[in-house]
């Protein structure tokens, strides 16, 4: 069964655009990253549809978009259901992130442009702010959004276009990681990562990309292994 979520007079998904199937697909993206659907939530095709006030077909695409992402799975006698993320997910995803990320803060060390420079100098003190505030959650989620910026200030469609789908998945690590994740390392890295990058130190830059990920590769996929521990008992 899935949860009910529409607020009191809230509108159906399909009053407005763009795309119906791109605002179900995100709708239910959503809902997974922030664990409103845990893992092994069976989602129902028909139920779905009814509660967000669509018809079948946009949500039968956004099922299948998520599944071919790797948010949902499909298993005998019980349909789609909310796939686990669990310590070789995270292994697959920070193998990937290393490299990419690497090479996007390199990038971003040579094309950012000072407007892009003070947004993201605006962006990490809000971070900190959250974390000395213990507002950890909100700490976390931009620290998310900073990870996401560098890509962006790369300069690089491509980069950006191969990044998009492991942005989801990073966003749903963070979040099943937020309650034992210490805000203030994660700062402290990115105000690291920043300096180079406002420095234009590519060769910095692209070497503390690929340290804050290493460092925080083996507590996070031991973490990862705990919960899923506790899951099985």
């Amino acid at each position: 069964m899935t949860t009910p979520r529409p607020a009191a007079g809230s509108s159906a998904l399909g009053d407005s655009h763009p795309s119906l199937r791109e605002r179900v697909y995100v709708e239910l993206r959503e809902r997974i990253i922030e664990a409103e659907y845990a893992a092994g939530t069976r989602l129902v095709e028909r139920e779905i549809a009814e509660e967000l006030r669509v018809s079948r077909v946009p949500v039968r695409e956004a099922m299948q978009r998520l599944e071919s992402e790797g948010f949902l799975s499909v298993r005998p006698r019980r349909g789609s259901v909310v796939a686990d993320f669990g310590p070789r997910d995270a292994a697959h995803l920070f193998d990937v992130r290393e490299n990419l990320e690497g090479l996007a803060a390199r990038l971003a060390a040579r094309h950012a442009t000072p407007a892009q420079l003070r947004d993201l100098e605006g962006l990490l003190a809000r971070a900190r702010k959250a974390a000395e505030s213990g507002r950890l959650r909100e700490a976390v989620s931009l620290n998310a959004d900073f990870h996401r910026r560098i890509v962006e200030l790369s300069g690089n469609p491509l980069l950006v276009d191969l990044m998009a789908p492991l942005d989801s998945r990073l966003r749903r690590l963070f979040r099943l990681t937020s309650a034992q994740s210490d805000g203030e390392p994660m700062c402290g890295a990115h105000e690291r990562l920043y300096a180079a990058v406002r420095d234009r130190d590519e060769h910095g830059a692209e070497t503390l990309a690929r340290a804050h990920v290493a460092d925080t590769r083996a507590s996070t996929e031991r973490l990862l292994a705990t919960l899923e521990e506790q899951d099985s008992e």
